[in-house]
């Protein structure tokens, strides 16, 4: 039986076997490691991170006593579900990922970790007390590559002015043409980003 430790791009989180391109936590442990169930709670702090699955020579056992270990089928996911580069095990994209913030914020310097985390703590939708109500646009606007949207039951995903469908063991055309209602599920700060051209790692398209 998988762990419930697979992330859909609206935060949520699965047991489904499929593996993941990127690793991550919400800032320590939401795991019993007795019971290897989730505890309830969505996250332990405001730091969500996208990590690398290998780094150097490390091990660890999955769900052991630390943090609680999450996957996501590529960073177009984990960006939608507003996890950002870890400054740790993924430095240069995580320095460009804050240039990039800096870029369309009109900062002077870049910002902090804790700056970051603090607006996208405020954007994401996948935690309880989350008190982002998640737009609703037209995706036939001008939308960056890497926007993740929710219509019907299914996530579609933008690339090369396409938008495909999304599932954990990878992209597929879209089965239609979409409405010119659906629900933004990347936080719009990370949308900003994304247009500003920060370029996320994508899983495999099934043509």
């Amino acid at each position: 039986m998988p762990l419930q430790n697979r992330v859909a791009p609206n935060g949520v989180l699965c047991a489904v076997p499929a593996r993941g391109m990127f690793m991550g936590n919400r800032g320590g442990r939401i795991h019993d490691p007795e019971t290897q169930k989730l505890t309830g709670r969505t996250h332990a702090s405001r730091r969500w991170l996208c990590c690398s699955t290998t780094y150097k020579d490390w091990h660890r056992d999955v769900w052991g006593k630390f943090y609680t270990e999450l996957f996501f089928f590529d960073e177009v996911t984990a960006l939608a579900a507003g996890h950002r580069p870890c400054f740790f095990c993924r430095k240069e994209e995580a320095r460009r990922f804050a240039e990039h913030w800096k870029n369309c914020e009109g900062l002077e310097v870049a910002p902090s970790s804790d700056e970051m985390d603090l607006v996208l703590h405020s954007q994401r939708c996948g935690h309880k007390k989350s008190p982002a109500c998640p737009p609703q646009i037209n995706p036939h606007e001008d939308w960056p590559d890497g926007t993740v949207v929710h219509c019907g039951d299914r996530f579609y995903a933008l690339k090369n002015h396409k938008w495909w469908s999304w599932s954990f063991e990878g992209y597929t055309a879209a089965e239609r043409e979409l409405p010119e209602d659906v629900t933004l599920i990347t936080p719009l700060q990370i949308i900003a980003i994304l247009n500003d051209g920060y370029s996320p790692k994508w899983g495999i398209f099934n043509l």
